[in-house]
Order: structure tokens, then sequence, then C-alpha cells
């Protein structure tokens, strides 16, 4: 989860070696896992972005969306002439259609089981500030728990169940890997995972700083944003999309845009990069 706005995987991986330690695991092991995970996400038509993932177990807040942000309407043409000018052609309709991004909260019982699949010993650790069933499931996962440890250092986790996984290794991030532009938003994993004929899952999630108040996602070319849920300094979004009977669309992109509290918006994915930013 290529689009030029988003790190291809291969550009993920490199920044992640740059940014950590050489890794423990055989260079065999590392590629074979590598090579499953582009294997998963190409196969997806996922759109690889950059990885690194945000209840303390009550509800999730949940932000309104700002409303469609469709093009103004068109200019008539000079009246002396007595022909208006063809109107521009409205927005192309969309090649898919968001049917959902509804979440429901993860009770207690099953975040603990969650994060205990997913970080094994470090799960006690952490705890969760984002824990929500998505609004569709795929074979392996049906939402999204992520948790913070004392350090501020975040895990995303996906569940299935009451049991968790992580598409990265290791399941835990280090703050400060991959930021958006402008050092306001950091990405996590992101991913899409077909949950039936023309059906897919999009699920993501990230954390940002206090210059952001608001975290919202759009779709590939349709303007239209939707909250994504936001706690304990991190946010996640999933959305269940239909692409339609061509067995061979892709999944639209998702795209982050951040608001501040004057809702300004100082952080589009689509016209800004998503790349490492040293500087606070």
């Amino acid at each position: 989860m290529s689009d030029p706005v988003h790190d291809s995987l291969d550009d993920r991986l490199r920044l992640l070696g740059t940014q950590m330690p050489a890794p423990t695991l055989p260079a065999a092991e590392i590629r074979r896992r590598a090579d499953r995970r582009r294997h998963r996400r190409h196969a997806l038509g996922a759109t690889a972005a950059c990885a690194a993932a945000a209840l303390c177990l009550a509800l999730p807040s949940v932000l309104n969306p700002p409303g469609p942000q469709h093009p103004p309407a068109p200019q008539q043409g000079p009246a002396a002439t007595g022909t208006p000018s063809v109107p521009a052609s409205p927005h192309p309709p969309a090649a898919f259609t968001v049917t959902s991004t509804t979440t429901t909260p993860i009770e207690a019982g099953a975040v603990a089981g969650i994060l205990g699949s997913c970080l094994g010993s470090e799960a006690s650790q952490y705890q969760a500030v984002i824990a929500v069933r998505a609004p569709a499931a795929s074979s392996d996962t049906d939402g999204v728990v992520v948790a913070v440890d004392s350090a501020g250092q975040y895990a995303q986790c996906e569940s299935k169940g009451r049991t968790g996984h992580s598409i990265s290794l290791p399941p835990t991030f280090i703050n400060d890997r991959l930021w958006g532009a402008g050092h306001l938003v950091e990405f996590f994993d992101s991913f899409n995972a077909p949950t039936g004929a023309g059906q897919v899952l999009s699920l993501g999630a990230g954390h940002y700083t206090a210059d952001v108040a608001k975290v919202t996602i759009s779709y590939g070319d349709d303007p239209t944003q939707y909250p994504a849920v936001m706690a304990g300094g991190a946010f996640a979004y999933t959305a269940a999309i239909s692409t339609g009977p061509d067995a061979n669309a892709f999944p639209p992109t998702p795209y982050v845009h951040a608001y501040n509290a004057d809702g300004k918006e100082i952080y589009n994915q689509r016209t800004q990069p998503t790349a490492k930013d040293t500087h606070p």
C-alpha cells in the first residue's frame, strides 16, 4: 500500500534500513519475508504507504469530516455572443464506491489477546489507544489495535477476532521513521485486503504532532474526505470499498489530510511527499 506520492515498498525498506540497526535475522530470511510482503501487497493492488503505527479502551473520538470538496461551477461564456461556453466536464465518476467507514470498539478482553498474540512478551509494555473493528473483514483482518509504550513508541496490530498480527517486522515501530512533509504526520502500515468479489478492506494508521487537530482520509480521485479515528496521538482508518465487477480493477489509493485547530489543511498526501524529514 505504486502511487507517486506513496513510497514503494523497496523505498520503505531502504528507509527503514537507514534508520534501524542491522537486523539479527539471516539475510535469506529477511529477503523471504520482504518478498512475501511484496507479493501480498502487489497481489491485492495495495499501495505501500509508509511504515511504522494510533482507546485507552474508551470509545475512540471520531471527528466530523469536511464536506466533499467539489470543483467550482464552470463559468459561462460572454453574454454578448449569445452562446454560453461549454461547461467544464464534472469530476469523472470514481471507479469505486466507499460503502462504509463505520468502526466499532473492540472489547477490552479481546484487545489484551490481540496485543499478546501480536507483540508477544512485549505486550505488557503497551497500552492500547485505538482498538476498532473495521466495517468489513478479510480472511485475516477485521480491525486494528494501535498501542503505545511509556517511551512514546507505537505498535500497530491487525486483529482477527481475539488474535492479532503485524505485517511489519518487528511489530513495534520506533518513532521518527517516516514522516510526511512538514514533520506533521508519521505513517505506519497501510494496505488493502480483499473481502469478496469486487470488495476490499482499506486499513492504515499513523501518528501526528500537536499541530494536528483533525485527520481525514480521501480515496483515489474522489475529493470526499472521511474522518480517521484519533486517540492518544495516533490515528487509524478503515473503509469497506467496492471496486465493481471488473476483476482487474485496483482499489483506490488512500490519502491522508491533516488540519490544524483553525480548520486549515496543513498536510495533503496527494500533493505533499511522504518522506523522511529530520527537522521537527
